[in-house]
């Protein structure tokens, strides 16, 4: 799988992936829609006369909504007055330019950056220029994977209404060694959702590798993991051209709500996908696993920059967890994990115990939300990595933490504070944003959009919004195995 932009491969995710998180992270580098606007207020603050010619464009750019997977919203004009054309017009360029829904509406929390194009501007421009066909076609992002994007939905959207699922099940249980022509689908669907490295894939019978996938797959959705393929093993391998219609059209919103010109050096984190992509001066540097909160818990959807590195950190463990982690706990629980009460608060010291690890990456925002290092190494190796309290855990994080000090001019400040074994704050001297993002849909290698799971089952309420029936959101199973957060 490739990223959004360019075809770097970096890491040693399976089949590819290490970069693949990086899809639908990056946005395109088009021009911002405002930039279409002409320069000369008193032009644009006069009034929008249409003509024929451009409401026909405006007509034609609204039938041809598909291309956007917008069909499932009419945009329908209450008139055919310059008035009412106008509101059509801006309705619809709000929806290629920033999204037809609105995230933070839609979610409690909500901050990453979003475009603000002046579309009024825009199209009073667009008129004056009898153009709004070209107007309308700056708006959406232009990059070589929305178009693919767009090129696989009115694909799929040509389908008959209510297509068979792409894996008919026969009501008995796929077994152990069995030979069935169904197998080749199956193996792909575990294939594409990291259960099954592509060498797996191979022939009809159902190997020992594939056994062994379904297996995991099934304790991570909380099924008797008895590796026999029945009804519930399909339900989560099996998704119907509808479906991907839908999460395509999802993930084509999704990309509408980012910036167009996202800040070139920056950290994208796929909460879905649990994978980190770091970029520096717009190329992609570096990417690794890692694990976002569980479904009772999921990481918020946040814009926010790493201000500092800190060092051999301390925890202070927030009130959630410790009532609902640690109150049984005695005091040799606390003794054995290097914690003590101070001030009323539950601290655990610097050391190998520590729940951030060696390092915490400290981000701006008022919701205690950061990126970390952890003692738990072993969930690095799930596949489903929704496992924390809400903060993330970055794979080799100490690794990270000495890319992200040498690229920033802080190395030998920050060997010093490791050095000191006590918390130490190493500020940087420029803030790296970081964006938390949610995206079931990646690229292979061929460039076809594949869908992935929807751990957190945040997909529906965009479908539902963009006109969709509800499709199917099958959850990881909420089973955080340690306190930290």
């Amino acid at each position: 799988m490739h990223s959004i932009i360019g075809h770097s491969k970096i890491g040693h995710s399976k089949f590819g992936t290490s970069v693949a998180l990086a899809l639908l992270l990056a946005a395109c580098n088009t021009q911002p829609a405002e930039q279409t606007a002409g320069s000369n207020a008193s032009e644009a603050a006069q009034p929008a006369q249409w003509s024929d010619r451009t409401s026909k464009q405006l007509r034609d750019a609204i039938a041809a909504r598909a291309d956007h997977g917008l069909d499932h919203l009419p945009f329908a004009a209450s008139g055919s007055d310059n008035a009412a054309l106008t509101k059509q017009a801006l309705d619809f360029a709000g929806a290629l330019a920033r999204g037809a829904t609105d995230p933070a509406k839609l979610y409690e929390v909500y901050t990453v950056p979003r475009p603000d194009p002046d579309l009024r501007a825009g199209l009073a421009a667009a008129l004056r220029a009898d153009d709004i066909s070209g107007w309308l076609n700056g708006l959406a992002p232009t990059d070589a994977n929305y178009k693919r994007l767009s090129a696989a939905y009115r694909k799929l959207s040509r389908q008959p209404d209510g297509p068979a699922p792409a894996i008919a099940g026969t009501g008995e249980a796929i077994e152990p060694n069995a030979v069935d022509p169904r197998i080749p689908a199956i193996a792909r669907e575990l294939v594409v959702l990291d259960y099954l490295p592509a060498e797996g894939a191979q022939g009809d019978r159902y190997t020992p590798a594939m056994v062994a996938a379904v297996r995991t797959m099934q304790a991570d959705y909380g099924m008797k993991p008895d590796g026999l393929i029945g009804n519930e093993a399909l339900a989560i391998l099996n998704m119907s051209d509808l479906d991907r219609a839908r999460a395509i059209a999802i993930a084509m919103e999704r990309v509408r709500w980012l910036d167009r010109n996202p800040p070139a050096t920056r950290i994208d984190v796929n909460l879905a996908a649990a994978r980190l992509t770091y970029w520096r001066d717009g190329k992609i540097v570096d990417s690794r696993k890692v694990v976002v909160g569980e479904p009772d818990t999921e990481t918020p959807q946040l814009g926010s920059p790493i201000f500092r590195l800190v060092a051999n950190p301390t925890w202070t463990v927030p009130r959630s967890i410790q009532k609902k982690e640690l109150a049984s706990k005695g005091a040799g629980y606390l003794r054995a994990n290097n914690m003590a009460w101070k001030d009323g608060w539950i601290v655990q010291q610097p050391g190998p115990k520590n729940s951030l690890g060696l390092v915490k990456f400290d981000m701006q925002n008022e919701h205690a939300i950061y990126l970390h290092d952890t003692p738990a190494k072993a969930m690095f190796n799930m596949v489903q990595r929704q496992r924390s309290h809400g903060c993330v855990r970055v794979e080799d994080a100490l690794g990270f933490a000495e890319m992200l000090a040498r690229d920033e001019g802080v190395l030998d400040e920050w060997h010093k504070a490791r050095a000191t074994g006590k918390e130490t704050f190493v500020k940087l001297p420029r803030q790296i944003p970081v964006r938390m993002l949610y995206h079931t849909v990646l690229f292979d290698e061929a460039g076809e959009p594949i869908v992935r799971n929807d751990p957190y089952g945040w997909d529906d309420r965009i479908g539902s919004a963009l006109g969709f029936k509800a499709g199917k959101a099958l959850r990881v199973k909420s089973d955080a195995a340690d306190v930290g957060p």
